[in-house]
């Protein structure tokens, strides 16, 4: 903690909702702390967009009945009142059919699987949801444990499918510890009541979240340095000095950098030489995202699974199945997110033959929808989302303590037993603050 006879400064690399928390928790310490941000704004993958005449979040996000950490964040910014909490439904797409997996009955009459596969793919959901001690599946396969619990036949029709639309060709090195951290997540918004479906959101999106952590910020202190891309962090007589891409320079006693970890091994050469294999050990996907602003709704579901290869994104999320049409003038708003490899040639392709492609397999799917329906349409693109969960992924992560004195690594590759939310970031940063 600070020296009591100096109040030690502290710059915080990145101003996402992970590094907003830290600065805050360290201000409220005694830091004198300023954000660092490369882009015009705060809120890293939580900022927002316009959508038409509207602004909503970049990407999409949505808070579950568990999400504690959230829930303590709006509670405190006093936004308990923009807070909606909605029963949802979640939709199949396979063999050019929809179809609802809302409640048990529905699961019942799946026509996808038999009656042995369900109740396979049943005990395999729940199996997932009560697991506790995430390192033991770090040693198994993911496309093993699925086969033991689902049985082969529902491993490649229902399961194969997701996990290529979720992680890509990746999904052949990642662990059981991904599915059964994804799966416990959503299982987590069935817990009540009648185990239906429940997610929130706040009125005006992350955008109002946003603007009250701004203004509390503003009020205890906390420095914020945008457009600051940083290009160098070096260490000299215990103090750091971070340099711009544009020439600028700032000084710090302390420095925490929630950037990628491979991209704070180029930024820190006098890390150890171990640090940096370490670092760029840690493998990212990236995602595409398009988002529509429609003139009407799609369907009931909330999210759209799709377990179709050809289909050139992961999922329909239909965010006014969630949120009310009236934030948007009685439009709908959709996304059509795709998780790629960050050097995936689909981050050099133009958004328009991005769209065009996006819009005419949602328009298979669709064939009711015309192109006058759909009121706007952009494309958000970020490399570096989520690290990949490998094999042993815990034991192979770099230590957030560095071998430079007060210079701490904090990222989102330390989401061990959860999946990329911003309840998990929170966390994180909670889990991880300098003593």
């Amino acid at each position: 903690m600070p020296d009591m006879n100096k109040q030690l400064s502290a710059g915080i690399i990145g101003a996402g909702m992970m590094g907003i928390h830290l600065a805050r928790r360290l201000s409220a310490e005694g830091f004198r702390v300023t954000l660092i941000e490369g882009a015009p704004a705060p809120g890293g993958l939580a900022g927002s967009a316009k959508f038409g005449d509207y602004t909503w979040d970049r990407f999409y996000h949505v808070i579950l009945p568990d999400d504690r950490f959230t829930l303590s964040l709006i509670s405190s910014l006093g936004l308990d009142s923009d807070l909606v909490m909605k029963e949802t439904k979640t939709g199949f797409y396979v063999d050019g059919k929809f179809y609802s997996l809302s409640n048990t009955w529905e699961f019942a009459t799946f026509p996808v699987i038999g009656i042995p596969g369900k109740i396979r793919l049943a005990l395999t959901i729940l199996a997932g949801s009560l697991i506790k001690d995430y390192r033991k599946l770090e040693t198994i396969p993911v496309t093993d444990w699925l086969v033991r619990w689902s049985g082969k036949k529902v491993f490649e029709r229902i399961w194969l499918p997701l996990l290529k639309a979720k992680l890509g060709d990746s999904y052949k090195l990642s662990s059981a510890a991904f599915i059964c951290a994804t799966i416990k997540r959503l299982y987590g918004a069935r817990k009540k009541g009648a185990k239906k479906e429940t997610f929130g959101y706040v009125k005006g999106g992350y955008a109002r979240v946003l603007n009250a952590i701004a203004q509390r910020i503003r009020e205890e202190g906390i420095g914020l340095l945008t457009g600051f891309k940083v290009s160098e962090i070096q260490y000299n007589n215990n103090e750091f000095t971070i340099s711009s891409t544009d020439g600028r320079q700032a000084g710090y006693d302390m420095v925490i950098s929630t950037l990628p970890s491979f991209v704070n091994s180029s930024l820190c050469p006098q890390l150890k030489p171990e640090e940096h294999e370490s670092l760029k050990q840690v493998r990212y996907l990236g995602v595409i995202c398009v988002s529509m602003l429609l003139k009407k709704p799609l369907t009931s579901f909330y999210v759209t699974n799709i377990a179709d290869e050809s289909i050139p994104f992961t999922g329909v999320i239909e965010m006014t199945a969630l949120v009310d049409r009236e934030q948007f003038g009685g439009n709908s708003l959709v996304y059509l997110p795709k998780y790629v490899d960050q050097n995936d040639n689909l981050f050099h392709t133009p958004d328009e033959e991005i769209i065009k492609s996006f819009t005419e397999w949602l328009r298979k799917m669709h064939p009711d929808l015309l192109e006058e329906d759909i009121l706007d349409c952009r494309v958000a693109r970020a490399r570096q989302v989520i690290s990949i969960p490998q094999m042993e992924y815990s034991g192979k992560l770099p230590s957030f303590r560095t071998s430079l004195r007060r210079f701490y690594i904090v990222n989102s590759s330390f989401i061990t037993d959860g999946t990329l939310n911003i309840n998990e970031t929170i966390r994180v940063a909670e889990t991880h603050l300098p003593s």
